[in-house]
């Protein structure tokens, strides 16, 4: 159960009440903002909380026991804190949610309400809906491992263990020409057709700078190689716009020792018994049944 300040709790038993919503988020890169539905700014917990017009949220909706709850946040792309590049880049994806409410006569009299998580964005011009996610959507995210033919590492992580530094593995190259959808480069020596297929692309400069997606197909271009995303860009980028392209892994072992000569860091169960074996049973008709392997 929350703590109420006494102060706060008086004020609110008054016949007349003060009290606004302030909202402190904090995004994945360190950045905090806050923002606030009074007229002026507001300072909590040591940020300040800007006015933000037309901002407002639904009321929280909670369930019983960890059932995840929910509310949405609604506003309009006015602040200068909140852009719409930076929503299309993903800067506020699972950004994690302060929600208070506050005296505005008194900013010091505060209530922690709730925390929450920046789920689903959604845009219709410069109007925006984000959904709040109570914390406990997090137990329902997957713990442990899953065991698999395929390797569930990330490539460049403390299992995978491949540097990714190393120039065989990512390059930067320059935008010939692009679409949302797409992005072409100059010719990339040194590296197979499809290397590049399965793995990220980042841009590096340019208005979106900070933009990546996961590059669906690499293919051969008449003037050097074309990437299709599977994550548009919120526009095409400038010819001249620098990126890095890193290579691209489908997690199997034969691709883990020729690709990359670091099958011994495989993470996967490339052995483990399919579904014939699983589903195979003895059968008297087969003239097999002498203990040998039931599948060959």
């Amino acid at each position: 159960m929350k703590q109420i300040d006494p102060s706060l709790a008086g004020h609110i038993a008054g016949r007349a009440t003060t009290l606004a919503s302030c909202w402190i988020v904090r995004r994945l890169d360190g950045t905090a903002l806050g923002f606030t539905d009074h007229d002026r700014p507001l300072a909590v917990s040591g940020t300040l909380c800007q006015p933000q017009n037309a901002l407002s949220a639904t009321a929280a909706k909670d369930g019983p026991g960890l059932a995840v709850g929910g509310s949405e946040i609604g506003g309009a792309i006015s602040s200068p804190d909140l852009t719409d590049s930076d929503l299309e880049r993903g800067l506020w994806d699972n950004a994690r949610v302060d929600v208070y409410l506050v005296n505005w006569e008194n900013p010091d009299q505060t209530l922690l309400l709730r925390r929450a998580i920046i789920g689903e964005v959604n845009r219709s011009g410069s109007a925006f809906t984000a959904e709040l996610r109570g914390l406990s959507h997090l137990l329902e995210s997957r713990q442990g491992r899953v065991f698999s033919r395929r390797c569930d590492a990330d490539l460049g992580d403390h299992r995978c263990k491949i540097n990714l530094s190393n120039p065989a593995y990512q390059t930067e190259a320059l935008v010939t020409a692009s679409a949302p959808g797409w992005v072409q480069t100059g010719p990339l020596s040194g590296y197979q057709d499809g290397w590049f297929t399965g793995g990220r692309l980042t841009v590096l400069d340019g208005a979106i700078s900070g933009f990546a997606s996961e590059i669906a197909l690499e293919q051969a271009g008449t003037a050097g190689p074309v990437f299709s995303l599977f994550e548009a860009t919120p526009a095409a980028l400038d010819a001249g716009t620098r990126i890095r392209v890193r290579a691209g892994c489908d997690k199997m072992l034969a691709t883990c020792r020729s690709k990359f000569a670091n099958h011994l860091n495989f993470q996967g169960f490339p052995h483990m018994p399919g579904a014939d074996f699983v589903l195979s049973y003895p059968n008297s008709n087969t003239g097999r049944n002498d203990g040998s392997p039931l599948v060959d």
